[in-house]
């Protein structure tokens, strides 16, 4: 019978956040498969868990995929943990998922802490949609097209980066977005942790000399659905919200607010209609 392959997700900072459940999968499961397997180490000696660890990190992961899975179909239950956070998000984990699927392993997602999740709903922007990037590439090529990308959504954006790029990566973004709302978290869950709002400009201020792992989020969908506004005659604004579902009272109320003028004065516009 086959093994189970359990995705563990681990503290982001803070080691008192992580789950009962995670906690124990990790003392039951054969094998914990780490991104730094020193790393894991201190999270278990905290919990004083004890298990065979083998080192699975980003530029071994085909061989040791192999391994693990070998091991799986022999019928041990291994856990993929990373350094931090959630397995396959911007870390380890997504190539065993592809080779257990195909081996039909069963995966099992143990649900904790994600940096972005946490960075955007303390960010204050829009939070119905997103779109996450995960650290812009090196390459200049690719950086240039990613870049050109991400300049043409318009919802919430969200980027990680290392202290040493921050700089670079922020004004980069300001080439290509202007000026942009900007919300940066930093070491999240941390005894240093900051939340700074404001433009891109105002952070590539703040942080030319910074430490800690960053989340970068961006403000595009306020600032196209604020350009379009203008482009929209009263009645396609009305209609626009109407389609969405809402009365007549509170679409007066939200094109008052979009336009920024008084309430009364939508009202009366569409009382003489």
């Amino acid at each position: 019978m086959n093994g189970k392959l359990y995705l563990v997700a681990t503290p982001i900072g803070n080691l008192e956040d992580i789950t009962l459940r995670a906690l124990k999968i990790l003392k039951e499961v054969d094998i914990i498969a780490a991104e730094d397997t020193r790393q894991t180490l201190k999270l278990l000696n905290h919990y004083e868990i004890s298990k065979p660890l083998i080192s699975y990190y980003r530029h071994n992961e085909d061989i040791k995929s192999e391994i693990l899975i070998s091991k799986l179909l022999d019928g041990k239950n291994i856990a993929i943990v990373t350094d931090a956070g959630t397995p396959g998000i911007s870390d380890p984990g997504e190539e065993i998922v592809k080779e257990a699927i195909k081996n039909n392993i069963e995966i099992i997602p143990i649900p904790g802490a994600c940096a972005l999740i946490n960075g955007l709903i303390a960010s204050g922007l829009n939070t119905k949609e997103f779109v996450f990037y995960g650290f812009l590439p090196m390459n200049k090529k690719n950086r240039k097209i990613k870049l050109e990308e991400i300049s043409k959504e318009n919802k919430t954006v969200i980027l990680y980066e290392a202290p040493h790029k921050i700089e670079n990566t922020l004004t980069d973004l300001l080439n290509y977005l202007g000026d942009v709302d900007c919300v940066i978290a930093r070491e999240l869950t941390k005894i240093h942790e900051e939340i700074s709002r404001g433009k891109i400009s105002e952070m590539i201020e703040k942080y030319k000399e910074p430490k800690g792992e960053f989340i970068i989020l961006l403000n595009l969908n306020k600032q196209k659905i604020e350009n379009n506004y203008e482009e929209l005659t009263l009645e396609e604004h009305y209609k626009m919200y109407e389609e969405k579902g809402l009365e007549k009272r509170e679409i007066i109320k939200q094109i008052a607010k979009d336009r920024n003028v008084a309430k009364n004065e939508i009202y009366q516009y569409f009382i003489k209609k």
